[in-house]
């Protein structure tokens, strides 16, 4: 869809944070039954726009622009097949495009594909809520994440928990009960001003310079947790340790956060000793070196991916310390973030050099609890 001659009739935008340090984690899927997850949202977002044009005989009514790959490519929404990216091609397909309209959709994340910051469900969520504007629709952030969780799970068939989708809608620091997967509470941790700056300052995240990608080893992981049951006991040590997360955050007590990360990561470890890998453990060493109170492994854990780390109170040290990892392999490397007390925006910017409102849409969690 060659869009160069023409001007497009909405410019629809929108945002939404990855997700790190997931106390927790695998607790929030099916395998596992109930379960408890601290997270924290974090910039750099995914970002989603839409540029809207009036669908023409012959032409195609989508395009996708996925930056991130270097590909752009026209799609049809009525082939009943995926092309090259079935999971943004199946988000697009389950929301429709009006039969009027034709849309060039791109998309963008400065974090690396399979860095276990929930990148790919947080590009979701961002995509569906462009897309709810595109209809002029507007959804509870629970709706968006469930919306994106049946997306993976209910469309394509994949393994997926749900709290990556609920930290991308919702943002901040969110205390995440799955009463029964899927079914989930959300509790939104605020924070003061200088407990939040100061866990912001101490925060680091290191890329180990591969793309995590499930393997033999979440298999057998899964294998054994299905034949163990909810009980099992690693998966209560993950629990276990969301709590303490959610409690010491309240408290105002980091040296207790950092623990509950390193406790989350051992239980990650007796679920296979393979998730916490060789790499990740050289990360660990250098960061407990450098007087770090705190690290865990994102998401499942395994090859590839990244680390959360809870550095001392030292900034200089905190650099150093990036230094060494950064010089200690030419694969690891710091990606700069912030905390976002935000979760997903969406907004409309004037086209065509009209002076159109900018439509906003105010999401307002439905269950937030101070």
């Amino acid at each position: 869809m060659d869009n160069s001659e023409r001007k497009p009739l909405r410019l629809i935008h929108s945002l939404a944070p990855i997700r790190i340090c997931d106390n927790g984690g695998w607790t929030d899927t099916w395998f596992a039954g109930h379960g408890r997850v601290l997270n924290l949202a974090a910039y750099p977002c995914s970002e989603a726009h839409i540029e809207v044009y009036p669908r023409e005989h012959g032409r195609a009514s989508c395009a996708i622009h996925a930056e991130n790959y270097g590909q752009t490519y026209a799609w049809d929404p009525t082939a009943g097949a995926w092309d090259r990216h079935p999971l943004l091609e199946a988000t697009i397909s389950s929301a429709g495009i009006p039969e009027d309209a034709a849309i060039h959709v791109s998309l963008y994340s400065e974090v690396p594909a399979g860095a276990s910051t929930g990148t790919s469900a947080s590009l979701v969520v961002a995509l569906i809520g462009a897309l709810d504007l595109l209809w002029h629709r507007q959804r509870t952030p629970h709706e968006v994440a469930y919306a994106a969780h049946h997306v993976e799970t209910g469309i394509l068939g994949q393994q997926s928990g749900i709290q990556d989708q609920l930290c991308a809608a919702y943002g901040g620091i969110s205390y995440i009960e799955i009463l029964r997967y899927p079914e989930a509470v959300v509790t939104t941790l605020h924070l003061p001003d200088p407990v939040w700056w100061e866990l912001e300052r101490r925060l680091a995240l290191i890329y180990l310079g591969r793309p995590h990608h499930s393997s033999d080893v979440h298999k057998r992981v899964i294998r054994r947790l299905e034949a163990k049951g909810s009980a099992a006991r690693p998966l209560d040590a993950l629990r276990e340790a969301a709590g303490l997360a959610r409690d010491a955050l309240v408290a105002g007590d980091l040296p207790a956060f950092g623990r509950a990360m390193i406790q989350n990561t051992e239980a990650q470890r007796l679920l296979h000793p393979d998730l916490v890998s060789a790499e990740a453990q050289r990360v660990i060493d250098i960061a407990r070196a450098y007087g770090a109170a705190g690290w865990k492994v994102n998401g499942a854990g395994g090859d590839g991916g990244s680390l959360t780390l809870l550095c001392g109170t030292d900034s200089a040290a905190r650099r150093a310390m990036i230094r060494q990892i950064e010089g200690d392999n030419p694969l690891f490397r710091s990606i700069p973030l912030q905390l976002s007390r935000h979760g997903l925006r969406v907004w409309e910017t004037p086209s065509q050099g009209r002076q159109a409102p900018v439509s906003w849409l105010v999401r307002k969690p439905c269950l937030i609890y101070p």
